[in-house]
């Protein structure tokens, strides 16, 4: 059964009781690392509330000011191009798309509610719904990762959103920059905690993001190309990660970015750089998709029925 571990301003942990009530959880911790290790300290609240102990009072949900459930420092790897959709969105073979990475900087992380704020130098800011994986139990450099043991080393799901700067991002030729900015990733409500036979149904997750109540992407997790199996497999070859960590498993189609229509990229590709993107961010500046200001962005994942459910962030956008 999944557990919903809420964390507040001031660096408090709570346990939703239900989809309205937490109870706080009586615990030293003050990171995610300390508080997966101290999982005990979630269990015991959630028993003792559920069990009627007066000293668990609890409290409307709605009322506590929730921040992000991971906390930083810690690392954050995304993955890229990770679901057919976007694949084909990027102008690219789904087919023959490799299995990469980059990183974020955790100072890029936010709370659930919090605004997102674009920098004055950044003229389009796109979105990105994308599911996040907290690492549980730390990975090394050369460990084996199975079919048997790779939910060992995943704790719980959270809700994130791959904030990018794409007139960084593209011109550039990186992602670092273009995606750590603070307020970049957003993360939360809730980090929903599962057990292996939970985290065998993530397939079913349905991804879900709404720009002013439209919905811009909607996709569940059998677009996905590579599986969580396959990125720490991949990942445990290079690049170690500890209790806390966070992965980001790529988007699906519906950003605002999309490759040209090729017989424009096969232009564009004989132009000198600098005149290539200014044409090309040219025409972007006619997409009405890119983030503006007061935009208000909800994201929500769950599966069908109901019974993973990750809760939904809302998150204003706002131009500095």
């Amino acid at each position: 059964m999944t557990v919903s571990v809420l964390r507040t301003a001031g660096g408090a942990w709570w346990v939703a009781l239900d989809d309205d009530h937490a109870v706080p959880v009586e615990t030293p911790a003050t990171t995610t690392a300390e508080l997966l290790d101290d999982v005990v300290a979630v269990h015991m609240a959630l028993a003792e509330a559920r069990a009627g102990v007066p000293t668990a009072q609890p409290r409307r949900i709605a009322e506590l000011r929730l921040v992000s459930p991971v906390t930083a420092p810690c690392r954050v790897v995304a993955q890229m191009t990770n679901y057919v959709s976007h694949v084909r969105d990027s102008g690219m073979n789904p087919e023959t798309v490799p299995l990469t990475f980059f990183r974020k900087t955790s100072g890029s992380l936010c709370g659930p509610f919090d605004e997102i704020v674009k920098p004055p130098h950044v003229r389009f800011l796109d979105y990105e719904i994308e599911l996040g994986l907290v690492v549980g139990r730390p990975l090394d450099v050369g460990a084996t990762v199975t079919t048997a043991n790779w939910r060992d080393h995943i704790a719980g799901l959270v809700v994130t959103n791959d904030v990018s700067a794409r007139d960084v991002q593209l011109p550039k030729t990186q992602f670092y920059e273009a995606k750590s900015y603070p307020t970049f990733t957003p993360v939360g409500p809730a980090l929903v905690l599962l057990d292996a036979d939970e985290l065998d149904r993530l397939r079913e997750l349905r991804l879900v993001l709404k720009v002013n109540g439209e919905t811009r992407q909607s996709s569940d997790l059998t677009d996905m190309i590579y599986s969580p199996l396959e990125a720490l497999r991949e990942l445990s070859r290079f690049q170690a990660l500890a209790t806390g960590d966070l992965i980001l498993t790529g988007t699906p189609g519906g950003t605002a970015l999309k490759a040209p229509p090729k017989p424009v990229e096969i232009i564009g590709a004989l132009l000198p750089p600098a005149m290539k993107w200014k044409a090309f961010f040219n025409s972007q500046a006619k997409n009405q998709k890119y983030l503006r200001e007061g935009d208000v962005l909800e994201l929500s994942i769950r599966t069908p029925d109901g019974s993973i459910d990750l809760g939904t962030q809302q998150n204003k956008v706002r131009y500095a």
